[in-house]
């Protein structure tokens, strides 16, 4: 694997979220998609539907969801047959998963976002599936630039 600067990593993914209008999924997994040859298209188009938690259903935040996407380039389980592959793939997503959670309390967008106390297992408010307009508004009551470049550090410190 070709050298990476986590940082840039890190301040790739944010501004790609910020200025790119990607969702947080799409930041996450596009700031490394180069490192395992995926093209831009194909990452952005395989990440797309987890943002907002899922489809907007506010569920596994999606900058989670994009570590766990890498997890299966970092640590590929891509022969079912192979225990210690899975076993070596859900360790990593455990691991990382565990890290974000010990920065932020969950990896449930509906908490993260404060829509519903952590801890609790209060549905979300039903939402449009039409994303939101990324006004300055928006970026002030989100704290979702941030969970991206969390996320990206985290996926970068687990690149073995």
């Amino acid at each position: 694997m070709k050298e990476f600067n986590i940082e840039e990593r890190v301040e790739k993914a944010k501004r790609l979220f910020k200025e790119g209008g990607y969702n947080c999924c799409q930041a996450v997994v596009l700031a490394y998609s180069d490192l395992f040859g995926l093209e831009e298209e194909t990452a952005a188009a395989i990440s797309s539907g987890f943002g907002g938690g899922m489809g907007r259903m506010r569920e596994v935040c999606g900058a989670v969801s994009g570590m766990v996407m890498l997890a299966g380039l970092i640590r590929p389980a891509s022969d079912p047959s192979v225990k210690d592959w899975r076993t070596a793939n859900y360790a990593l997503v455990q691991k990382m998963a565990g890290e974000f959670r010990d920065m932020n309390g969950s990896i449930v967008c509906k908490e993260l976002l404060g829509l519903v106390p952590m801890g609790s297992c209060t549905p979300a408010p039903k939402e449009s599936p039409e994303p939101s307009d990324r006004t300055p508004e928006y970026y002030k009551k989100r704290p979702c630039e941030e969970l991206v470049g969390i996320a990206a550090r985290i996926v970068g410190e687990n690149i073995a």
